[in-house]
């Protein structure tokens, strides 16, 4: 157990998965913008042949079509640094070309990070060629060492797993869909981003890579419904005479809202922080609500990013619409009901410490 501590496989996951995020998301909105606007993704851009939206379509779905090679590198170079790099990249490659995946990009990446540490503290060089350590003889014996690994012994079985877990998903039932759909949609939303949404992220993105599109369709509903959600709970609150927020939070649901139409949840982290468990309870009753509904109607975005744009990407956008209402619905309604009035005396308290003035004489230069 120790030495699997050791290895840190979640850290470096995690770790990868913060460098992929980025990619996701701007290739993302490029896809869900071009396909809204009619564009089709193209597997050549012929001069004269395509319009603007399918050029975005197609630079969002190229992006998305490297995100094994991606995962892989950002694990790899989370081992190795700087020598995991290269042979993270081809061996992601690799993966990809023999369509293992995403499954395959991530195992080929913590094959190519520990395969680069190996060779780097066993093979014994000249001092005149420890120069070419880093740039030559790590990449090229991890990348042909781990590239044939990768073709000849992994290939094989994650396809094999890719495939079973796929039927599985596919032959789902009504009551099975609704289950996995609210399980789905409470450990997206609990942490707001954290450890836990971005293993889930990494095990939906998985399922979208093998053409199942709901379980990531369901966690970025409910990224996108838990801020607006927070916000309505504003409103709902004041119909039941109570005031939730202070100005303080207030303020920050201007923006907390606006960033939770285009799938960033991060926003409410400042409001959650001052009152945790409530928040986390009417996020996880929401997000069940909301994951749930969307399974269950077959909400399908393509793309696995983009907020309130991925609805023109879906097969049925209003199922999607119905699974967002859901989701702010039950979350400003609970969180309304659940939190604590705050006394105009509370209110006024934390104003005068927040806005407590600074000092100038306090101020020192060393």
């Amino acid at each position: 157990m120790d030495k699997l501590k050791e290895l840190n496989i979640k850290g470096h996951l995690l770790t990868a998965i913060s460098f992929l995020i980025p990619i996701v998301c701007g290739a993302g909105f490029l896809i869900a913008i071009g396909m809204g606007f009619g564009g089709t993704f193209q597997d050549q851009l012929i001069q004269g042949e395509f319009s603007i939206w399918d050029t975005l379509a197609t630079m969002g779905g190229a992006g998305l079509g490297l995100l094994p090679v991606v995962i892989a590198t950002g694990i790899s170079y989370s081992i190795a640094e700087k020598p995991g790099i290269a042979p993270g990249f081809i061996i992601g490659l690799t993966a990809n070309a023999i369509g293992a995946g995403f499954i395959g990009g991530i195992l080929g990446g913590f094959l190519a990070g520990y395969l680069a540490i190996a060779i780097l503290k066993h093979i014994k060089v000249p001092k005149w060629a420890k120069g070419l350590m880093p740039t030559l003889i790590i990449p090229f014996f991890t990348s042909i060492i781990g590239g044939l690994i990768m073709v000849y012994v992994i290939g094989l079985p994650i396809a094999a797993f890719t495939s079973l877990l796929t039927n599985a998903l596919d032959s789902l039932g009504s009551s099975s869909l609704l289950m996995f759909g609210g399980v789905v949609g409470i450990l997206s939303g609990v942490d707001y981003g954290g450890p836990i949404n971005k293993t889930v992220f990494a095990f939906v993105l998985t399922m979208q890579a093998e053409g199942v599109n709901g379980p990531i369709t369901a966690l970025q509903l409910v990224n996108t419904a838990t801020p607006i959600g927070f916000g309505l709970a504003y409103f709902i609150a004041k119909l039941f005479r109570k005031n939730i927020y202070t100005p303080i939070e207030t303020e920050a649901l201007k923006s907390a809202v606006p960033m939770g139409f285009i799938n960033i949840v991060e926003g409410v982290i400042p409001i959650v922080m001052n009152n945790i468990v409530r928040c986390v309870i009417a996020t996880a009753i929401g997000g069940a609500a909301g994951g749930a509904v969307s399974m269950s109607l077959g909400a399908d975005a393509t793309v696995p990013f983009g907020g309130v744009l991925m609805l023109p990407t879906m097969t049925n956008p209003w199922s999607g619409v119905a699974a967002l209402l859901v989701n702010i619905l039950v979350t400003g309604l609970t969180l309304a009901l659940i939190m604590k009035n705050k006394t105009q005396e509370q209110i006024n308290l934390q104003t005068e410490v927040e806005e407590d003035d600074i000092d100038v004489n306090d101020i020192k230069i060393l």
